[in-house]
């Protein structure tokens, strides 16, 4: 885009292969009475994932290139060929049925999808995605888990405190905080997306974007900033958006928050 300008998408990739009693998150407000957010943040956290896909090279998808002379004449190693682990942050939406939401752009074209929450690792089942939304869902085994409740992402406000939870650059569980700071409309008078100034990176995509009530509000999604670099302008889809994907995609009703 003009002047360095443009939208990333936040999963982070890397050349490697990474060789359920359900409980849901309390929703009562959380009282500001102090400068932190640990209160909220112990609550939810169990409920956020990372999640590790198994892709194939670009590259391994062009026949001609897997003749090594083609290779060696368009300058392409050996080692672009390999598959990649291509990671993400997601969270249980449904503990009984082991749903998980997160962003359609994480799990795109998967191999193979393993999802890690606490200190296990699970594969998981992809269910369905919707590209417009940007929304996927998977399913994991229901055992030990937590989910966090959807929230009503049409009374979100600018303004308004919300936390992010996700897996920046795969350094493990990151907390960062901010407000809502613009809601980007579409046809239909809904946020298309909520935008936020809560530091989110590569690896937070599919992450929740969370109210003071423990909700999740938002599925964060993309930042805008010079060469994909974070200035304080970061995306989510709505919680309404998601809501719609996963009821639809898992024949489900959700609990939790209006949401629609």
């Amino acid at each position: 885009m003009a002047g360095g300008v443009g939208v990333a998408w936040l999963k982070s990739d890397r050349d490697m292969v990474i060789g359920a009693e359900s409980a849901q998150v309390s929703v009562d407000a959380v009282p500001l009475n102090r400068l932190t957010v640990a209160p909220l943040v112990e609550r939810v956290a169990p409920a956020v994932v990372n999640i590790a896909v198994l892709q194939a090279s670009p590259y391994a998808q062009n026949p001609l290139l897997r003749d090594p002379y083609y290779r060696f004449f368009l300058g392409v190693p050996d080692e672009a060929l390999a598959p990649r682990i291509s990671a993400g942050s997601g969270f249980v939406v449904d503990a009984a049925r082991g749903l998980v939401v997160t962003n359609h752009h994480v799990v795109e074209n998967a191999r193979a999808i393993a999802v890690g929450i606490g200190d296990r690792q699970v594969e998981a089942e992809f269910l369905g995605s919707d590209p417009r939304s940007d929304i996927a869902v998977l399913r994991i085994p229901a055992r030990g888990l937590k989910q966090l409740p959807l929230g009503d992402s049409d009374k979100t406000q600018v303004g308004d405190y919300v936390v992010a939870i996700g897996n920046p650059f795969e350094v493990g569980q990151t907390v960062t905080a901010g407000i809502v700071s613009g809601l980007r409309g579409s046809p239909d008078g809904g946020a298309r997306y909520i935008q936020t100034d809560a530091p989110i990176n590569p690896g937070n995509s599919g992450g929740p974007l969370i109210n003071m009530r423990g909700e999740a509000v938002g599925v964060n999604s993309a930042i805008i900033g010079p060469n994909g670099g974070n200035v304080g302008i970061g995306l989510a889809v709505p919680s309404r958006a998601a809501r719609q994907v996963v009821e639809h995609i898992a024949g489900v009703s959700l609990h939790g928050g209006s949401g629609s």
